[in-house]
């Protein structure tokens, strides 16, 4: 393949689903094509995460994101056009190298993550090919379709309730086709909303699309989601409709201890805690269960769960090689959440993908709660083939706007294979 040149960089701030300004890019490439990334933003984040650039001051209440604009304007645009790039490996080492900090703060992670994808895209157009078999080849991988996890229910930090877990998912394990498992998942949410009315229930949305009903619980939340399955004429379980857990327990807890609708429970508590849930309702995945900090209940949870559950780690891991090999060293997890924002390029995603795959790890690709039109997951989950995605609820234009992308793949791709794979997930 030819190498790349960029002979044009376009950026400019416009607002994410939030509400709050984020990073659009435009790649112009020397024959013309345009390739256009946006970056996503997380409310929820880990410690050790790639540091977005904002302005601080008064407009957007600080959140403005015009200094990472101007450094893709300028040094960044500069370096883009200063030279032909072999591999995206190339470029993104060359900005990491330009950026200088560990963290990407000086020119942001926003800017970096962003021009990360726009090039990924262009040089998947200058090798003629969709962007999730691009994506495959470069991680030697064949393309898989992946079971969506539905935020149906929103708490934490994405929602104005009680409720300390941040996020409940349905995922339609048991469906025969990635079309299939989302029209069950749109079953089911409308299902749910026709429940929560009936018990006189807000149907407000939080961050995800999904609902945030006045309810603090997480046994509350779970028992609406196992009627609404129900009501929606599916069988609640890995071979039908399975519920996923994304308690994002950093949120609640201090100083060693969890704090979960009012109780004080310490790590042993959580982990029986988890324990009783998992006996008492069909959950197949768990993330973030416990703080990114508490060390040693990581593997204790790991070890007394990870054999009926999947242990994903998120605010853990933050999508770092380094920090997932230290997790597969220390069997602090099962699985890894994959954000190529927390990464910081495209490159170092693929990094980590590797790392999982190679330490026996599954890997669920997912959004942010502040996310644009992009659809950039939803080609890399296909071409990582690592068969999970979350995306939020299946409503709200910038959820849907992944999940219809996969539909269009589907059906250009009629043969690829629909699950996770190579993960107890399947097998239980």
């Amino acid at each position: 393949m030819n190498d790349l040149q960029i002979t044009g960089v376009r950026a400019l701030q416009i607002l994410d689903s939030r509400g709050y300004p984020t990073v659009k890019v435009w790649l112009t490439a020397n024959d013309g094509t345009i390739s256009v990334a946006s970056a996503p933003s997380g409310a929820s984040t880990g410690a050790h995460e790639a540091v977005e650039l904002r302005d601080g001051g008064a407009e957007y209440s600080g959140r403005g994101v015009e200094k990472a604009v101007d450094n893709i304007r300028g040094e960044i645009a500069d370096l883009l056009t200063s030279r032909s790039w072999g591999t995206l490996a190339d470029l993104d080492q060359a900005l990491v190298s330009l950026d200088g900090t560990p963290g990407r703060s000086r020119l942001g992670a926003n800017a970096i993550v962003a021009v990360s994808m726009a090039a990924a895209r262009a040089f998947a157009a200058a090798a003629g090919a969709p962007l999730h078999v691009w994506i495959g080849q470069r991680l030697g991988r064949g393309g898989r379709l992946p079971v969506p996890h539905f935020n149906v229910l929103n708490g934490g930090q994405h929602a104005a309730n009680p409720l300390e877990f941040q996020e409940f998912m349905i995922a339609p394990a048991g469906a025969p086709s990635f079309a299939d498992g989302l029209r069950w998942g749109s079953d089911v949410y409308h299902a749910l909303a026709k429940r929560l009315k009936q018990q006189g229930l807000a149907t407000g949305l939080g961050d995800e699309g999904g609902y945030a009903p006045a309810i603090a619980r997480p046994e509350e939340a779970l028992d609406l989601i196992v009627a609404a399955i129900e009501d929606a004429g599916y069988t609640p379980g890995r071979h039908g409709i399975a519920i996923a857990l994304d308690p994002a327990a950093n949120s609640f807890y201090t100083e060693g201890t969890y704090t979960v609708a009012g109780r004080a429970h310490s790590t042993d508590q959580m982990i029986h805690y988890y324990e009783k849930l998992i006996a008492d309702y069909p959950i197949w995945s768990l993330e973030d269960p416990l703080a990114e900090e508490d060390t040693d209940g990581w593997p204790a949870l790991t070890a007394a769960l990870g054999n009926r559950v999947q242990v994903v780690g998120d605010d853990l891991f933050v999508t770092s090689a380094d920090r997932v090999r230290d997790g597969i060293n220390t069997a602090s997890a099962t699985a890894v959440l994959i954000k190529p924002n927390q990464a910081g390029t495209v490159s170092e995603t693929f990094d980590t993908l590797t790392a999982a795959a190679e330490g026996g790890f599954g890997a669920m690709v997912s959004h942010r709660s502040g996310e644009t039109d992009d659809t950039f997951v939803a080609d890399l989950v296909v071409g990582a083939g690592c068969g999970q995605l979350k995306s939020g609820a299946p409503a709200r234009g910038e959820r849907v706007a992944k999940y219809n992308r996969l539909l269009e793949i589907q059906d250009e791709n009629p043969d690829l294979p629909y699950g996770p794979t190579g993960t107890h997930l399947n097998d239980q």
